[in-house]
């Protein structure tokens, strides 16, 4: 005798067909999150401290979510290797000289893995290359960091508020001239004084401008004569190598210089058969006394303008 009704083995059946249909679509969507039925190549990195990463938290690529953590283990004590599943259609876009960080979801989600892009120059990933890794910053550091710049204000603002209340007071330079009248004064007639110095300088320099201005142009005009002579000495210069005028026929034309030679040497030749001449007129009878009588003149007038005293 059957116990149960037709229509009760009918909503059992539904029953669990549903719930086998609801445990396959689960274990498909968890597989999928988890790149159970997609092709996949796994990498490694290594950090110093993982910071609360964990295995099957999300890697990241380009704001992506591209694989997932597969396994984390301790190398030694400084150590700790991390391997990653990655989809395999995203290997050509992951560079071997990219960089894996450790981020969270939100201020306060989830630890998961941020692969940088690369450079573009650098080969594609292959399958189990290591990457390079930056170490995460620690909450606690942030907080520890923060908590001296905390104190350090407070000592600032305690400073600054002592300051103002010895300003307020009058107390101090800065003080004195807020609240001191004739200081305020003195600083008004120092700043007008001041702006008249500067008009002085400014008429000052304008001077100078304008006498600068008169010896520049007179070195101009002063540069402009000399071009010309410049120009002048050239064109005397290129005459005379071309032999034109009479010092360019002196310097150029051999002839005329062998002829200035020879007359030299004639003018030499006859200077010395001068003095040949002069030498036998004073041995010749006629004219030896008044030789003699000459060399005795001017002995005498020596020793008559030696024996002469000095005054």
């Amino acid at each position: 005798m059957e116990t149960h009704s037709q229509k009760f083995k009918v909503r059992l059946g539904l029953f669990i067909a549903g719930g086998l249909a609801i445990f396959i679509l689960a274990v498909f969507i968890i597989g999928k999150q988890k790149n159970l039925f997609n092709p996949v190549i796994k990498l490694t990195t290594t950090f110093h401290n993982v910071s609360g990463l964990q295995v099957g938290n999300n890697i990241r690529f380009s704001g992506i979510t591209i694989g997932t953590v597969d396994q984390i283990s301790i190398i030694n004590a400084t150590t700790v290797k991390v391997d990653m599943l990655i989809r395999k259609e995203i290997q050509k876009f992951i560079k071997a000289d990219s960089e894996v960080a450790i981020g969270s979801e939100g201020l306060i989600g989830d630890r998961l893995l941020i692969i940088s892009q690369g450079s573009s120059e650098s080969p594609v990933v292959k399958e189990k290359q290591q990457l390079t890794s930056s170490e995460p910053v620690e909450t606690d550091a942030i907080i520890a960091s923060l908590q001296v710049t905390s104190g350090s204000v407070e000592i600032i603002t305690a400073q600054l508020a002592e300051t103002m209340l010895k300003i307020n007071s009058g107390r101090g330079t800065l003080g004195r001239v807020i609240h001191d009248s004739l200081i305020a004064q003195d600083i008004i007639a120092s700043v007008s004084n001041f702006r008249e110095s500067s008009e002085r300088l400014n008429w000052t320099m304008d001077s100078a401008s304008q006498k600068v201005f008169d010896i520049m142009t007179s070195l101009e005009v002063t540069t402009a004569n000399a071009e010309v002579i410049s120009q002048q000495l050239e064109e005397i210069v290129t005459k005379i190598n071309k032999g034109q005028g009479a010092i360019g026929s002196l310097v150029q034309d051999t002839v005329i210089a062998q002829d200035i030679g020879l007359t030299i040497e004639n003018l030499k030749n006859s200077s010395k058969g001068l003095d040949e001449n002069m030498e036998a007129l004073k041995e010749n009878f006629l004219l030896r006394r008044y030789f003699k009588n000459k060399a005795k003149a001017e002995v005498k007038a020596r020793e008559d303008d030696e024996n002469t005293p000095r005054q």
